[in-house]
């Protein structure tokens, strides 16, 4: 009875239904301290690496700037700002490649050559006399976005309709995605700052709470995080057991809080306020400063590359510069930029680090050989991607509208509530490429919205 109790605990508040056990492959980096990389001769900085407009320019060709200082403003609620993440002189504003493809407009920046690259803008401020309107103005000036990947702006994130009450922060330690470390070494070593970020949010926000959540392969941080909580116990941090993706928002609600988030809302629809460590942490270290994002932790891991590690690298590095120095003996056709679950592939060598690139994943090309699938089959109707599906779809019947490009009809079975995480095409024993059709199907279905409005 005992053991029955345990189970039904966690399909409570310990985890979620359905999702998968893909390999961590987290031994590459796990205990490999966050080291500061090397500045490339050019940073490349792309105007649009967030959800939303892009930033504007500030600045001129041949212009001197400082490490830190604004070099492009946002335009609009929907945009932030961009810093200079080194000290030098701007080259030009043109067109640069971006992961998928796409040229994009960006800011060449040439990096000072000798440098001491001290950060030489911005100065302490008195965090306690701001109001929760300009906390939120505060982190807009930084330029922050979701780094766990998604890039959406915070202030936004900060900003729920008035009619929903936020109670409750959960700040989103899981990482979840194979081979990715970031977050575990942020938490392991960074610890304050992860504390001032979330008190930062809790107040901004007017929550009463927060609750910090990890996955059980990570204990070590959790024991860390929780040796300099405040002692009134706004602050809690839960281990959860390790399952992927544990980590999406609907996901960690239901395992920390046992609180689900209804199709097409918000968490704040249920009080809740959602972010990842990675953000929180440069919100406890930027806002108190008043600087801006110019560098993030990327994970840096695989087979493919002779130094894998966590590295603090400037925003705007082009990848080759990357590769080039950790040994890099991979295939640039498979490099992915992310992890392997939920990243992508990039285009290019020369595309750059981005605020929202938190690993980049370099496979053998013997690696891709041995695991990519050459072709793909029929359904067959296992079931297995039903059983996958943390959000209950039905994959199998969605991936055969796609085939028959029945897009609008897709709708019906939910096709929005699908955030791609690849559980389904990960189990599917035919290979079929499900997220990547449901990615088609969304973008032909928002072609087909606008043609029509």
């Amino acid at each position: 009875m005992m053991l029955a109790n345990l189970q039904i605990g966690l399909l409570g508040q310990g985890s979620f239904r359905h999702g998968i056990h893909p390999p961590e492959n987290k031994h590459y980096t796990a205990d490999k301290p966050i080291t500061q990389f090397a500045f490339p001769p050019e940073l490349v900085l792309l105007l649009s690496q967030h959800f939303g407009k892009p930033s504007k320019p500030i600045v001129h060709v041949g212009q001197e700037v400082v490490r830190g200082e604004p070099i492009a403003e946002a335009d609009g609620f929907m945009s932030v700002p961009l810093h200079a993440p080194a000290t030098g002189t701007i080259r030009k504003i043109d067109w640069a490649p971006t992961q998928k493809g796409p040229r994009v407009p960006a800011i060449y920046l040439q990096v000072a050559p000798g440098d001491s690259q001290e950060i030489l803008y911005g100065g302490e401020r008195e965090i306690d006399a701001l109001s929760p309107k300009e906390l939120i103005q505060a982190i807009q000036d930084t330029g922050l976005v979701g780094l766990g990947g998604a890039a959406f702006p915070t202030h936004v994130k900060m900003s729920p309709p008035a009619e929903h009450q936020v109670d409750t922060i959960l700040i989103n330690g899981c990482e979840c995605e194979p081979y990715l470390t970031t977050d575990h070494r942020l938490m392991l070593e960074q610890p304050e700052a992860l504390i001032r970020g979330t008190a930062i949010l809790m107040r901004a926000m007017g929550a009463k709470r927060a609750v910090i959540g990890t996955e059980d392969n990570k204990q070590d941080a959790a024991d860390r995080v929780r040796r300099h909580l405040p002692s009134d116990g706004s602050i809690t941090v839960k281990v959860v057991p390790t399952k992927y993706p544990q980590g999406a928002e609907k996901m960690l609600a239901k395992a920390l809080v046992n609180r689900e988030i209804p199709s097409g809302q918000y968490p704040s629809s249920v009080g809740l306020g959602v972010f990842n460590v990675a953000t929180t942490n440069q919100i406890g270290q930027l806002v108190p400063m008043q600087r801006g994002v110019i560098e993030r932790v990327v994970t840096v891991t695989g087979p493919g590359v002779a130094k894998p590690g966590n590295y603090r690298v400037a925003i705007g590095t082009p990848i080759r510069f990357i590769l080039n120095r950790l040994g890099y003996h991979g295939s640039a056709q498979y490099l992915i930029m992310g992890g392997p679950m939920m990243g992508d592939t990039v285009s290019s060598l020369d595309v750059p680090i981005t605020k929202g690139c938190g690993g980049l994943l370099v496979p053998r090309p013997e690696d891709i050989d041995r695991l990519a699938p050459r072709r793909t089959y029929p359904c067959i109707n296992c079931g297995k991607c039903v059983e996958a599906c943390p959000m209950f779809l039905n994959p199998a019947a969605l991936g055969k509208l796609a085939v028959k490009r029945q897009y609008e009809e897709m709708m019906e079975y939910n096709l929005m509530d699908c955030f791609e995480c690849g559980c389904c095409s990960y189990v599917c024993p035919s290979s079929i490429p499900l997220v990547q059709h449901f990615r088609v199907s969304k973008a032909m279905n928002r072609e087909l919205k606008a043609a029509a409005s």
